[in-house]
C-alpha cells in the first residue's frame, strides 16, 4: 500500500495559509494579530473560534476544536486525510506522490523550518546592518535618493549587505550544519573544487523576499558600486555582474511561484479588488510608497500561469504594467499568451502600457496617486489587446489578412478554458474575419504562433576565475561595533528626503528632461493629458473660447476645472492672464490659483510649440477630439465592466450581443 510521503505533508503545510483555507469556508474578521468568526463546530452567537496565522492553527475558547488546515478540512468538509491532502494539494497546484512504506525506511526528511528560521536570521542581518554598519552610507544615499521613508523600508524589511566575502558567512555559519544550511538556502556559493565558500551577496541593497504568510524565502540585491568587478583574489573580473541579483531556487523558493510584494499587498488590504504586476523590486516599493498598496513584481522571469494562478487565489482582476516601447509590448505579448490557459469565467486581465522613458516610480511622481490610479482603471482589457497584437503587420481590410487573422487567432484561443469567455472570444474573431464557427474550429489544430520570444533567463551569479581564499576577507577581525549614535536615520530624516526627490521630478525638471527626448517620445509625451493640454492653451490665448465648443466629458476634478475655465472665457471678450488668475483666487481659494499658474507652465504646451506648423487652435480641437476619444472609449469600457458584473449565464441574448458588440467597437477602434 503507497502512503503520502511526510515530507510532501511538511511542504504542503508550509506552502498554504490556514486564513485562505478556513476563510473561504467560514468568514473570518481580522481581530488583531489574529482571525476571528462563530465556530462552525458548534452553535454560537458570539465568537470564540480564533485562526492564528503565525502559528497556523484554529482553536475554539468555546468547544476545544483545535488543529492546522488539514484537519480543519478534514471536520469541516467531512473528508478523509487523504483527501483533505488532496484537495489542498490541488489548490496549491502540487501534485500528491506516493510512495512506498517498504522502501521509505531510513530515508532523511528536509527541515523546513530550519531553514525558513535562517533566512530569517539572515533578513536580521541584513536590516541591522543598514542602521549601523559603517559603510551603510551609501545604502542610505541610494534609498533617499529614491524618495523612500523609513516606514515603507521597516514595511519591507530592507537591509544592506556590506563588502566582504565572508562576513554572513562568519556570522551564521559558526558549524558544518549552518554553512550546510547557508548553501541550501543560497545565501552562500559553494567553490566544489576546493570546498570553499563564500557570500553570494555583496554590497548590495537586500530586498527580502516573504511567501504569502511572511516568512522570508530568499532574497533580492541590487549592487552598489564597483565592488563586484574584483574578485576575492585582487584580480579583476571580467563584466559588471548582475544589477539586481535573486537568490537561486530552493527547497523552500520557487521563483516560477512568488510574487514580490504579494504579502505586504494582503496585510495593507484584506480584499484585493486587483493585483498590479509591474517589473521590479523598487516599483513595487515606490508605489506603495505613494499609497498604491496591491503592486507585486515577478523574480527576473516572466509572468506565468503559476504567477497568474497565486494572483488569483486573492483577485479576481490583474493589471500588467509595462513600458510603452518596444520592449515592454514585447513583455505584453509575452504576458498576454501565458494568461490565455487561466482565463476562466470571472476573471479579468488588463494591460497598461506607459509613455516611453517611464516607468512607475518616476511616474507616480510626477503625476501623483489619483491620476495613476486613473490610468490603472483604464487599461487595456486583454481581448482588446489580443486582436491588437495579432493584427499588428495585417490588412484585416482584405481577405488574405481575415485569412492570416484566422490562423494566428485560433490556435491561441483554443488554449482558452472551455467558458462563456472563450465562446464570446471566438465569436468576436467569426465577426472580424467573417468565417463561421465551424471553420475557425478546424483551424484550432494549427501550431499556435509565438506572440514574442522567450524572455532571456536570468544573469546567473558572478563567476570568477579562480577559487576565493581560505579567508576571503579579513574586515571581520578589525571589525568594532558601531554606537548608537551611528543608528539608522529616523522616518523623519527620510521623509525629508523625500520631499527633495518630489522637488527634482518638478515640471521644470522635467523640461530639461523633455528637451532630450527623441521625436518619438517628444510625441507620446504630447499624448498624455489632453484637458492639461487644453487649458494651457486656452489660459494663453483666451480667445480660442469663442471658437470651440467644448467636448462631452466624464465627471473628474480635471474635467471640472476644464469646464469652469471654458465657461469663464466664453462669457468675457479676452481677459488678461492676470485678470484671470486675480479671478481664480476670489472665486476658489488660494491653492486653485497656485494650480492654474503651474498650468500656464505646462510642458505639453511647451512641446507642442516646438513642433513644425504649430497653430494653437488647431492644437486645441486636437485636444478636444482626444478628450471626445478617451471618453467614449471610456463610457463603453463603463458599460463592458458594468455586463460582466453578472454571471455570463445569466447574460440575455439582448445583453450578450451588446457585450459582443461593446468589446468589437473597442477592438476595431485601438
Amino acid at each position: 500500500m503507497s502512503r503520502i510521503p511526510q515530507p510532501f505533508i511538511d511542504d504542503l503545510i508550509n506552502r498554504i495559509d490556514i486564513v485562505d483555507v478556513v476563510d473561504k469556508r467560514v468568514k473570518l474578521k481580522k481581530t488583531g494579530k489574529n482571525y476571528s468568526a462563530c465556530c462552525p463546530f458548534h452553535n454560537e452567537k458570539t465568537p470564540s473560534f480564533t485562526v492564528s496565522q503565525d502559528k497556523q492553527f484554529y482553536y475554539c475558547f468555546g468547544c476545544g476544536a483545535t488543529g492546522n488546515a488539514i484537519g480543519f478540512v478534514m471536520d469541516f468538509d467531512k473528508v478523509s486525510f487523504v483527501d483533505s491532502i488532496e484537495m489542498l494539494a490541488s489548490n496549491a497546484g502540487m501534485q500528491v506522490p506516493k510512495e512506498d512504506p517498504k522502501k521509505s525506511n531510513g530515508r532523511p526528511k528536509q527541515d523546513f523550518k530550519s531553514l525558513y528560521a535562517l533566512l530569517d536570521k539572515c533578513a536580521t542581518y541584513f536590516i541591522d546592518h543598514l542602521k549601523e554598519h559603517p559603510d551603510r552610507q551609501k545604502a542610505i544615499k541610494y534609498l533617499k535618493e529614491r524618495g523612500l521613508s523609513g516606514q515603507i523600508a521597516k514595511d519591507f524589511k530592507l537591509g544592506y549587505a556590506p563588502k566582504g566575502w565572508d562576513n554572513l558567512l562568519t556570522k551564521l555559519g559558526t558549524d558544518a550544519a549552518d554553512r550546510k544550511a547557508l548553501t541550501t538556502t543560497g545565501m552562500v556559493i559553494e567553490h566544489e573544487e576546493d570546498n570553499k565558500r563564500y557570500d553570494r551577496f555583496r554590497q548590495r541593497i537586500m530586498f527580502p523576499i516573504l511567501d504569502i504568510r511572511g516568512r522570508t524565502i530568499g532574497f533580492g540585491g541590487r549592487v552598489l558600486g564597483e565592488e563586484n568587478r574584483v574578485g576575492p583574489d585582487g584580480k579583476k573580473i571580467k563584466g559588471s555582474g548582475p544589477k539586481y541579483l535573486n537568490s537561486p531556487e530552493t527547497p523552500v523558493f520557487y521563483k516560477g511561484k512568488e510574487l514580490y510584494g504579494l504579502y505586504q499587498a494582503r496585510q495593507a488590504h484584506r480584499e484585493l479588488t486587483s493585483l498590479l504586476v509591474v517589473e521590479g523590486y523598487m516599483d513595487v516599493i515606490a508605489l506603495a510608497q505613494y499609497g498604491i498598496r496591491n503592486a507585486v513584481a515577478t523574480l527576473g522571469t516572466a509572468c506565468g500561469e503559476e504567477h497568474l494562478k497565486l494572483a488569483f487565489k486573492y483577485t479576481n482582476t490583474v493589471v500588467f504594467c509595462f513600458d510603452g516601447d518596444k520592449a515592454g509590448r514585447t513583455a505584453a505579448k509575452r504576458a498576454l499568451e501565458n494568461s490565455l490557459p487561466v482565463m476562466v469565467d470571472g476573471y479579468q486581465i488588463k494591460f497598461l502600457f506607459l509613455p516611453e522613458g517611464q516607468d512607475p516610480d518616476t511616474l507616480i511622481r510626477q503625476i501623483g496617486h489619483e491620476r495613476f490610479n486613473e490610468l490603472i482603471k483604464r487599461g487595456t482589457p486583454l481581448e482588446e489587446f489580443f486582436f491588437s497584437a495579432l493584427s499588428e503587420g495585417l490588412d484585416i481590410q482584405t481577405m488574405s489578412g481575415k485569412a492570416r487573422l484566422s490562423k494566428l487567432a485560433a490556435p491561441l484561443l483554443h488554449k482558452l478554458p472551455k467558458s462563456v469567455y472563450r465562446e464570446l472570444m471566438f465569436e468576436l474573431l467569426a465577426q472580424r474575419t467573417g468565417l463561421n464557427q465551424e471553420i475557425l474550429q478546424e483551424l484550432i489544430s494549427e501550431p499556435a504562433p509565438r506572440l514574442a520570444p522567450e524572455a532571456k533567463a536570468e544573469q546567473p551569479s558572478e563567476q570568477y576565475s579562480s577559487a576565493p581564499p581560505a579567508q576571503a576577507s579579513q574586515q571581520n577581525s578589525s571589525f568594532t561595533p558601531p554606537s548608537t549614535q551611528n543608528a539608522f536615520e529616523a522616518e523623519a530624516s527620510f521623509g525629508a528626503e523625500t520631499a527633495s526627490a518630489i522637488e527634482r521630478n518638478s515640471p521644470q525638471q522635467n523640461e530639461i528632461t523633455l528637451d532630450q527626448a527623441t521625436p518619438t517620445e517628444k510625441r507620446n509625451n504630447l499624448q498624455q493629458g489632453p484637458i492639461d493640454l487644453a487649458i494651457a492653451l486656452l489660459l494663453e490665448n483666451p480667445a480660442l473660447a469663442h471658437e470651440t465648443t467644448l467636448p462631452d466629458m466624464l465627471e473628474s476634478e480635471e474635467a471640472q476645472e476644464l469646464e469652469q475655465i471654458f465657461i469663464y472665457l466664453k462669457e468675457r471678450e479676452a481677459p488678461s492672464l492676470v485678470n484671470i488668475i486675480g479671478a481664480w483666487g476670489g472665486r476658489f481659494g488660494t491653492q486653485a490659483q497656485n494650480l492654474l499658474i503651474e498650468r500656464v507652465n505646462n510642458q505639453l504646451l511647451s512641446l507642442a510649440k516646438r513642433s513644425k506648423g504649430y497653430n494653437d487652435r488647431q492644437e486645441l480641437i486636437d485636444a478636444f477630439a482626444k478628450i471626445t476619444q478617451q471618453t467614449q472609449a471610456l463610457k463603453r469600457q463603463n458599460e463592458i465592466d458594468k455586463l460582466k458584473i453578472k454571471p455570463p449565464n445569466q447574460l440575455s441574448s439582448k445583453e450578450r450581443a451588446r457585450l459582443i458588440e461593446l468589446i468589437t467597437t473597442i477592438s476595431t477602434t485601438s
